[in-house]
């Protein structure tokens, strides 16, 4: 079940946690993706704390906000790029867009394998997509206070194995939010050595989140084929006699 865009927007916006949520993963997103001059960006969820950097360069960037959480304008106080969709039939063409990310989308999803099905087929060949999703070994899953305490949680094999059988293969892992689910001021002080520290740890069990950057398969024949250029008869009429021949 999707959660209430206003809900997010306040999480993300109006509350100090989840200032530090939104820094912590954006400045992965930004390592991962240091580079989208010219590109076309799409998140698909809520993704739009994260989107904000991409469009100085980005040529393009559109965010989709399914009808079961609904939408908001964005960016605040500029032309509007985010529009409200289907989770199972996302308004661009096939093959629209470079690097797509998707942030409270996946997970809260009633029909995940039809989002990853659009997933792949909005991205062009060798395009890139970023699935962020709650890590079910982390503390953010298991507070219902944060975005990160509804929906499926993941394991970092079960989020490959799900990209692998829509298509995608997963090429590149990271993890954030390592400082605990809380408000209190010490915690929100020390998020950033928290986040420096978790980056050198195991990032699988001790993140809040799990980040897979995933490419589009693009899938080739294999072998070799020959065509033969001799019309071949049916063997069924050999015997009989050909039209205007002679009898014999």
């Amino acid at each position: 079940m999707h959660l209430d865009v206003l809900d997010l927007r306040n999480f993300y916006y109006r509350t100090n946690l989840g200032r530090v949520a939104q820094r912590a993963i954006r400045e992965q997103v930004r390592e991962i993706w240091p580079e989208t001059k010219g590109q076309t960006v799409a998140g698909f969820g809520f993704a739009v704390p994260l989107l904000r950097p991409l469009r100085a360069s980005a040529r393009r960037v559109v965010a989709l906000m399914p009808g079961q959480q609904g939408v908001m304008p964005w960016p605040a106080g500029e032309e509007n790029v985010s529009v409200l969709c289907e989770e199972t039939a996302w308004p661009l063409p096939d093959g629209f867009v470079d690097k797509l990310v998707l942030l409270h989308g996946l997970e809260t999803s009633e029909h995940p394998g039809a989002v990853l099905e659009e997933s792949l087929r909005v991205l062009r060949p060798g395009g890139r997509a970023l699935f962020i999703v709650p890590n079910r070994s982390g503390l953010w899953a298991r507070r219902d206070g944060t975005p990160f305490g509804f929906g499926r949680p993941y394991s970092s094999g079960q989020l490959e194995a799900q990209l692998r059988q829509h298509g995608f293969e997963p090429e590149a892992h990271r993890a954030a939010l390592f400082s605990p689910p809380t408000a209190r001021r010490f915690w929100l002080k020390t998020a950033g050595i928290w986040e420096n520290a978790g980056q050198r740890m195991s990032a699988y069990y001790a993140g809040g989140v799990l980040m897979v950057e995933a490419t589009k398969r693009v899938y080739r024949p294999t072998g070799l084929a020959t065509k033969d250029p001799r019309p071949r008869p049916l063997r069924i009429l050999d015997g009989l006699p050909q039209p205007g021949a002679e009898p014999a």
